[in-house]
């Protein structure tokens, strides 16, 4: 299956069935694992390192993603033991099995920045927002009968879906090499979606581990939160696929966190960076008078928003404004009902 526009193409057009998985290179296997969100599904993968497994990403917990990790362990992988989790990033669907692993034998490995953010966020739970959340959102300009919602409504809290980590893990590090399924891979560190994100590039062939740093056909939420509100994210993502083009080669088949593996990597990471600074000249433009972030949705994703998808893009529009305001391109000033307002200098 190819993308006629791009020349990114699907050479595994077809998803694995819940339970099953598909080879995608010798001793790789390519698995999925059910979201209850609009992005319904996150991808994990199984290296074969001979007498046991290496995991790359856990789903969420819950009962549902232990028992289809069941059927995984005594179908795909045979019963053969999970000696090692290595997790990509800290989001839920990413490390939430990783303590359930753990607790039957097996090691971790992350980079720091992440393993200190699931520790952190596993802890923080909330049964209605905190203080400093609902100011943000003020801030951001949510919408008045959003807003009124989420005072008394429980927010989502990490522990719901994370198992808590134990303390012990092995730090993945930027430059560094490591084996995994019987190949050498270098380490190199994206930003943006998540701080201090691991890739992985096979130096024996031709695959590269993405998480959520290297996606065909969506481009991953770069939220900015409460516990950094004027965090710049889009200049860290763009830094980083730029830095990643160096290393981008047509043939690699990327194995993403989501949707399918692709290969056309070049191509897709210039699409990358070219759709956000698409974004943010449409942002400009519609910041000809002050806006808050709640009212930048259609410039930056050519329509309205509301439902489950609200919050997403409404931390996206703050890392938007907020990268036009760090950069010198647009003025803030605080609103008489409490909200940042942006404007074009």
């Amino acid at each position: 299956m190819t993308d006629g526009q791009s020349g990114i193409r699907y050479p595994y057009p077809d998803a694995p069935a819940e339970g099953e998985a598909i080879t995608v290179a010798p001793g790789v296997l390519w698995m999925r694992l059910p979201l209850p969100m609009a992005l319904d599904h996150v991808n994990v993968y199984a290296l074969d390192d001979g007498d046991s497994w290496t995991i790359i990403d856990t789903g969420f917990a819950s009962k549902r993603g232990r028992a289809i990790w069941g059927k995984l362990l005594e179908g795909p992988l045979k019963g053969k033991p999970v000696s090692r989790i290595i997790v990509t990033h800290h989001h839920p669907d990413h490390v939430g099995l990783a303590a359930w692993f753990m607790e039957n034998g097996a090691t971790l490995a992350m980079p720091r920045t992440g393993w200190l953010m699931a520790r952190m966020l596993t802890l923080d739970v909330q049964d209605v927002p905190n203080a400093e959340a609902l100011t943000f959102y003020q801030r951001a300009g949510m919408d008045a009968a959003v807003f009124d919602k989420r005072k008394t409504e429980r927010p989502f809290n990490f522990a719901d879906c994370v198992a808590p980590l134990p303390q012990g893990y092995t730090r993945l590090i930027a430059g560094d090499t490591i084996t995994i399924g019987g190949r050498s891979w270098d380490i190199r560190m994206g930003d943006g979606h998540a701080p201090e994100h691991a890739t992985f590039w096979s130096r024996d062939d031709n695959l590269v581990i993405g998480g959520d740093q290297l996606l065909p056909s969506i481009s991953p939420n770069l939220g900015v939160y409460p516990t950094e509100p004027d965090a710049d994210p889009v200049k860290d993502w763009l830094r980083a696929c730029e830095a990643f083009q160096a290393f981008a080669e047509p043939d690699q088949l990327v194995l993403g966190g989501h949707k399918l593996p692709f290969t056309g990597l070049p191509t897709r990471l210039r699409q990358l960076i070219e759709n956000h600074h698409g974004a943010l000249k449409r942002l400009l433009a519609h910041l000809d008078e002050p806006r808050a972030a709640g009212e930048c949705f259609i410039p930056l994703f050519k329509r309205n928003i509301s439902g489950g998808e609200y919050g997403l893009a409404l931390v996206e529009a703050v890392a938007h404004l907020n990268h036009l305001h760090q950069s010198g391109q647009a003025t803030r000033t605080l609103r008489d009902d409490g909200a940042w307002v942006f404007q074009a200098t």
